[in-house]
């Protein structure tokens, strides 16, 4: 699977990657920035999310940024995480300029004014409510992060660790934010579509290369210690059912442990012949749901496990069911083609997941942040070295009590 691809960089540091892709009309348009939650002062937290918000409400020369791309039908988007905020485009061939120009300006001129600021705050804290304080089980996260993590900035979630921290951000804040990350030697642009490297090159060059770099010195960021002992909590919430939420520690997206746990999740949970379902869903009937997944974060990450329980069942038989299996991963070896099976899945999913032109944009300017987009093009061979002593020996080193942090998410009836 691989993407063929060509980058340059610009003077101001500005990293360009294109990918000539003549089976489609479109064109995909990707601009990354190394900015995420991970950034942000553990006092102004939220801060990342909240300006994506903002990048939205107008630059210099681009009054209404989606009105300017409605006029040329294109579309665009933008998400963060804690590791990076992307924003997306995709429009015609014959007008990829626009797409140059309009992220040009808001990366060079944003407006930002007291009013814009006010209502971006407004939206975002009813975001904040509606996601995670009004929506059943929509606090998990902010309630595992701290729980998993004593120093890391992993600690708090994309959207902020409370309201507080969005009512207080000031104007002078957020000039501050942009100055620091929205700079060209801080981003990364992808292109995909039929179109010629060369031509793109000069456009990114015409629209971007006289952008001043910023000189953005990357701050170390504090290393989580090793854990030591078990970690718990319990809280009550008007949910339909009890729920039980289990963590633990891995290596971070681009190591090889990474692929090995990733495909650990699979064999626990992805499909009705997995372990958890087979075994705890629909046999011992203690879940009506259970699923394992690793969060993929560019720095050591978790593995993660969540489960709706049954009415009647207790926290304590869930939590061993579930130790139980995992405690068999480490004692028993995986058959070869049970694992073959779950690799056979994972790669008809990563063809799925680099089929579309804004899919190949996205994941070429992702892998370039963490490392290369080279490696976008190695990602099922690096799946398919996983052995069945690797998942054996990751399960047996991981899953032990000293490494866990498990929620009880007990239902008030």
């Amino acid at each position: 699977m691989k993407i063929d691809y060509r980058g340059i960089t610009l003077s101001n540091g500005l990293r360009v990657l294109v990918h000539t892709d003549p089976n489609t009309a479109l064109v995909a348009f990707n601009l990354l920035y190394k900015v995420g939650a991970k950034d942000e002062d553990p006092q102004k937290t939220g801060f990342a999310h909240l300006f994506e918000h903002l990048m939205f409400s107008g630059s210099k020369h681009v009054k209404d940024y989606d009105e300017a791309l409605d006029e040329v039908g294109g579309t665009s988007n933008a998400f963060t995480n804690n590791d990076f905020t992307d924003f997306y485009i995709s429009l015609p061939k014959e007008v990829v300029e626009t797409a140059f120009f309009v992220e040009s300006d808001r990366m060079q001129n944003l407006t930002l004014s007291q009013k814009k600021l006010d209502v971006q705050k407004g939206v975002v804290i009813e975001e904040f409510k509606e996601r995670c304080l009004n929506q059943p089980y929509g606090d998990t996260d902010m309630l595992l992060r701290p729980l998993s993590y004593r120093t890391h900035p992993y600690a708090w979630s994309t959207i902020g660790k409370e309201i507080a921290h969005i009512e207080a951000v000031t104007l002078q804040d957020v000039k501050n934010f942009y100055n620091t990350f929205y700079m060209p030697d801080n981003a990364i642009l992808s292109v995909s579509g039929p179109v010629e490297p060369e031509e793109m090159f000069a456009l990114a060059e015409k629209w971007f290369g006289n952008i001043a770099r910023g000189g953005r010195t990357q701050r170390p960021l504090p290393a989580e210690p090793v854990q030591r002992e078990a970690r718990r909590q319990t809280v009550e919430r008007k949910v339909p059912s009890n729920a039980f939420y289990r963590t633990y520690h891995m290596g971070p997206r681009m190591s090889h442990d990474f692929y090995v746990f990733d495909l650990l999740s699979d064999l626990l949970s992805n499909g009705d012949s997995s372990r958890f379902y087979t075994r705890l869903v629909k046999d011992r009937k203690l879940f009506s749901s259970l699923n394992a997944y690793v969060s993929g974060d560019m720095e050591p990450g978790l593995f993660l496990i969540s489960g709706i329980m049954e009415d009647g069942v207790d926290f304590g038989t869930a939590e061993q069911a579930v130790e139980e299996e995992l405690a068999r991963l480490g004692e028993e070896t995986v058959s070869e083609k049970e694992l073959q099976k779950v690799k056979n899945k994972l790669e008809t999913s990563l063809l799925f997941s680099n089929m579309k032109g804004l899919d190949k944009a996205m994941n070429l300017g992702y892998f370039e942040m963490m490392k290369s987009a080279d490696v976008l093009s190695h990602e099922v061979e690096a799946y398919g070295a996983v052995t069945v002593d690797d998942i054996r020996r990751a399960a047996r080193e991981t899953f032990v009590p000293a490494n866990s942090n498990t929620l009880y998410y007990k239902a008030i009836k």
